[in-house]
């Protein structure tokens, strides 16, 4: 268990090079038509609204078996094609933010951060979150979990090299 010293804020992040051009990476993350297909992986994810702009949302939906998660997002920054900030909550079916149901000591809302590092061929992508406003516990939630979040990352960022790999053969 992550020891967290009083108001201490866990930070997940993963960097991650892919190998195609800054503006095919952004592309995968900002058309909604793409992102569905890897954002969740294993999951069938629909998006109802994305409107990348600053305070635009981004409403996703989660389906697996007869379940759906929802979650909202809100765009704080949006600098194509070099970084994307959003506060990421989980949410009711419409689309009012609560807590997360599947787990009861999760943050109310992260700060994400995803940077896009242009590497002339490739691209380096850096995403970062942080509980805003978090309780103790919810911290310390967050802090236990995050060793285990490469994982659902990972698995969406296999879904981009596959598409980027069909692109390049495409293009």
């Amino acid at each position: 268990m992550n020891d967290l010293s009083e108001n201490e804020q866990p930070e997940y992040s993963l960097d991650r090079v892919f190998e195609a051009p800054r503006n095919l990476v952004w592309r995968a993350w900002t058309d909604p038509e793409i992102l569905q297909h890897w954002y969740g992986p294993g999951v069938e994810t629909i998006i109802h609204e994305f409107d990348l702009k600053p305070g635009g949302l981004w409403l996703n939906e989660m389906k697996w078996g007869g379940n759906s998660h929802f979650q909202r997002v809100e765009f704080k920054d949006v600098t194509s094609p070099e970084k994307l900030v959003w506060l990421h909550a989980s949410a009711d079916a419409e689309w009012n933010i609560i807590g997360n149901p599947m787990m009861p000591d999760w943050p109310l809302v992260l700060l994400t951060t995803v940077s896009f590092e242009d590497l002339g061929e490739k691209t380096n992508v850096r995403l970062s979150q942080v509980p805003l406003n978090a309780t103790d516990a919810q911290n310390a939630g967050f802090a236990a979990t995050m060793s285990g979040m490469d994982n659902g990352w990972g698995g969406g960022y296999k879904l981009i090299d596959e598409w980027l790999e069909a692109e390049r053969r495409n293009a």
